[in-house]
């Protein structure tokens, strides 16, 4: 079974101050989406899609793209996300500085869906097994329906040198029942963890689930993703 990753690179880097999708990280120049997707290679996966502001795909091109094609032989498929594509009804979009979300992030790839499919941040880290359990997943999906996440426990996501935001999730029989984005969590001195939002100051279990966006669907959420955003126009 084909297993497709689409990786979503549009986003300006705001709270790092530039585009982090393509900042060189590793010793030969390595950027970070780049571990992620030789992991979902090595996991099972073999198609990938990136979805880029038209701005930056020729530097994702020669940062990345054009080495990993060559040393996978898996043709990387290209999508770009504008504000204006499928918004011609909300003309002020166009005007826009931050792409409108994961589902309208999806539907400017669909036309390279095929079978499930894995999405995932460009500037996130994952690990292989992350990968490894979501391309198992993906063979269990069986419609619109079935949808699969990777949670992380909260602690393994924070960092003592600012706040985070996170889906925090609720999660009953692990079927996942609601995902709230949460601002400004902080792990103090002490080692506790507290959501320091402007809603106050909530202590946070450590191994709350949360949600680094990486998510499981079957092909057949297109037409679903379609009506969703059409509504919220």
């Amino acid at each position: 079974m084909d297993k497709t990753l689409v990786v979503m690179a549009a986003g300006l880097g705001s709270r790092y101050g530039g585009v982090k999708q393509i900042e060189r990280l590793g010793p030969a120049g390595e950027i970070l989406m780049e571990y992620a997707i030789y992991d979902a290679l090595a996991a099972g996966f073999n198609k990938l899609v990136l979805i880029v502001k038209p701005e930056i795909l020729s530097d994702v091109k020669e940062l990345f793209g054009d080495r990993i094609e060559q040393s996978t032989g898996i043709k990387i498929d290209y999508a770009l996300q504008t504000p204006d594509r499928f918004t011609e009804s909300r003309p002020e979009f166009r005007y826009r500085a931050k792409p409108l979300g994961t589902v309208h992030c999806v539907l400017c790839a669909k036309e390279f869906i095929d079978g499930p499919f894995a999405v995932m941040n460009a500037d996130d880290y994952y690990g292989r097994e992350a990968f490894r359990v979501m391309a198992a997943e993906l063979e269990r999906l069986s419609g619109a329906k079935n949808a699969a996440m990777v949670a992380y426990e909260l602690k393994n996501t924070v960092s003592p040198y600012g706040t985070v935001t996170r889906g925090v999730c609720k999660v009953e029989n692990e079927l996942l029942t609601a995902v709230k984005e949460t601002y400004k969590i902080k792990l103090f001195p002490d080692g506790t963890i507290k959501d320091t939002s402007e809603d106050g100051v909530v202590l946070l279990p450590p191994e709350t689930p949360v949600s680094m966006n990486l998510w499981g669907f079957h092909r057949d959420i297109l037409p679903v993703m379609e009506q969703y955003f059409a509504d919220f126009l």
